[in-house]
């Protein structure tokens, strides 16, 4: 459809008839030689004299008036609208930091066909799925043991990142558990990020050994953020050393940042995790609508120039031809 930018310009439409109506004539006066006898002479040379600022014809105002119309609406800047273009915005930066640390090669977990798996192979194939069904979302990798490493930026690429995931094996970033480190690694990466939603599920089976930063101090840095964290405990809470998840310091990881805590005993109950993680965490995609516009004034410009010019055109014609017809009077006579 199409629709004026400024349709108030219309209002000047009335103003020659205004001008027309109630301005004062235009006299001016000029020094002259009255001669009494002007007429005769000219009816014996054969000659009409011309009357000075005679107008053109009423064609010649409809003309002016019908160019004023046009300009008017050119300035009144019409303009075509398009249809609008929907544009998907992700809302939200969803960042996975995975422990890799070197007790996540225990054979606890079965896979699809109930053969015995590693804890990271289980979770690999349980994040692989989770990430498919987000395909709006910005998702970031982050794998930790001693300390904590950016595997794959936030990124709406998610083969890429699927690709990445399927490279990251246990002990490629030492043996120990990092917990702080891994949130305070998040923080950093998030702080940049434009969308108002930020959430951090942080995947562990250890208890922090060896964090420059305590997992408390960096809950709370993360709330400051905004960021919500959301923990999953898949280890087991009666081993002693470095395989022992310290469910409690997870569970307040989670508190402090609004997030949720889980208990992940097996690959049924980690999928299960995640299925929750789906709906607390929904989907949701900003979609952002765009216009095109198409300016048509030169239209009525280009239309009111062409009449101006058929205007002039026409009237230098009639003068040349009244002018050629006074002159073959003349030499008739």
């Amino acid at each position: 459809m199409w629709q004026l930018d400024y349709p108030w310009a219309l209002a000047l439409l009335p103003l020659p008839w205004l001008m027309y109506r109630f301005a004062r004539e235009y006299k001016e006066t000029r020094s002259a030689l009255r001669v009494p006898f002007f007429t005769g002479v000219s009816q014996a040379v054969g000659q009409q004299p011309k009357v000075s600022g005679q107008p053109g014809g009423r064609w010649q105002m409809l003309l002016n008036l019908l160019v004023w119309a046009l300009v008017l609406l050119a300035c009144a800047r019409p303009q075509w609208v398009e249809p609008p273009l929907e544009h998907k915005q992700p809302v939200r930066d969803l960042m996975l930091a995975i422990d890799i640390s070197q007790s996540m090669d225990t054979r606890d977990y079965t896979d699809a066909n109930g053969n015995k798996v590693d804890r990271l192979s289980a979770v690999k194939d349980v994040v692989r799925g989770f990430i498919e069904q987000r395909k709006d979302d910005r998702i970031g990798l982050i794998v930790f043991g001693t300390g904590a490493y950016p595997q794959a930026p936030l990124t709406l690429d998610h083969a890429s990142l699927g690709l990445l995931l399927d490279e990251v094996g246990s002990g490629m970033a030492g043996p120990n558990t990092a917990l702080g480190d891994a949130i305070g690694l998040t923080i950093k990466l998030l702080d940049k990020a434009k969308e108002q939603e930020k959430v951090l599920i942080l995947l562990t089976d250890g208890n922090d050994t060896g964090s420059a930063i305590t997992p408390g101090h960096a809950a709370q840095m993360a709330a400051d953020k905004h960021i919500v964290v959301h923990t999953i405990g898949i280890g087991d809470p009666a081993a002693t050393g470095d395989a022992k998840v310290d469910l409690d310091v997870l569970r307040d990881i989670a508190n402090v940042t609004q997030g949720r805590f889980f208990r992940a005993d097996d690959r049924a109950a980690l999928k299960q995790v995640y299925e929750t993680l789906d709906k607390i965490t929904p989907h949701e995609v900003k979609t952002l609508s765009h216009q095109p516009r198409r300016d048509l004034f030169w239209w009525p410009l280009a239309a009111a120039v062409l009449l101006l010019l058929i205007g002039q055109g026409l009237a230098a014609l009639s003068a040349t031809f009244r002018s050629s017809a006074g002159s073959a009077a003349q030499q008739d006579t």
